[in-house]
């Protein structure tokens, strides 16, 4: 367990044993993620796995309290106080448009050289051209009506069967090289503006 965790179960309220674990979990991939090599990647690409953790674990104490009713109020109230969840971005999915966005940086104008927020922000079919994900953060959309949750750079997704019946295969386009990679982002677009197979359903991160 990391010291902060420890020093804030001396304090935590009632529940905090049970979503213990699962903040354990966070913490220990976001520290992998800051320490991981940066070899290969480009310069911007290193600080996306950091908005992705960032996103589901504060999405996961967000779903415990307001959707699934597992843990108190005063608990939430807690884990946004200590910083232990980011409390500025769950109050955004308060607000219509904003139920999935996945990271501040996305609405942050002053950080695009055109003063617009990030493109994962633009829904998947108002956009022309290549679908890519947001060079800040690395969401391909967080649109809230491109069917919910965020869709990551490393999204995946089931690859729709051959003729033959074949089972459908995973990919993970972060590993893929870079054309495949592109290939993979435009195929997700597809589906989720409805022009792949229907029975394809995006699984939810």
């Amino acid at each position: 367990m990391s010291n902060r965790l420890q020093r804030l179960s001396k304090k935590a309220p009632r529940g905090w044993d049970t979503i213990l674990p699962t903040l354990e979990m966070f913490d220990n991939r976001m520290k992998d993620a800051v320490n991981e090599s940066h070899e290969g990647k480009r310069k911007h690409e290193t600080t996306w796995p950091i908005h992705r953790i960032n996103y589901e674990k504060s999405r996961y104490v967000y779903e415990l309290y307001y959707n699934k009713e597992e843990i108190t109020r005063e608990l939430y109230d807690f884990c946004i106080r200590e910083k232990v969840v980011d409390g500025n971005l769950m109050a955004k999915w308060k607000k219509p448009g904003y139920e999935f966005l996945c990271s501040l940086a996305a609405i942050n104008k002053g950080s695009t050289n055109f003063g617009t927020t990030s493109v994962c922000r633009v829904p998947l079919r108002l956009r022309s051209g290549k679908i890519a994900p947001s060079v800040t953060t690395g969401c391909i959309s967080c649109a809230s009506c491109d069917k919910g949750a965020p869709i990551w750079w490393n999204s995946r997704l089931p690859e729709k069967d051959d003729e033959g019946g074949g089972a459908g295969r995973k990919r993970d386009s972060e590993a893929a090289a870079q054309d495949d990679e592109d290939a993979e982002l435009e195929r997700r677009a597809a589906m989720l503006r409805g022009d792949g197979d229907d029975g394809n359903k995006r699984a939810r991160v």
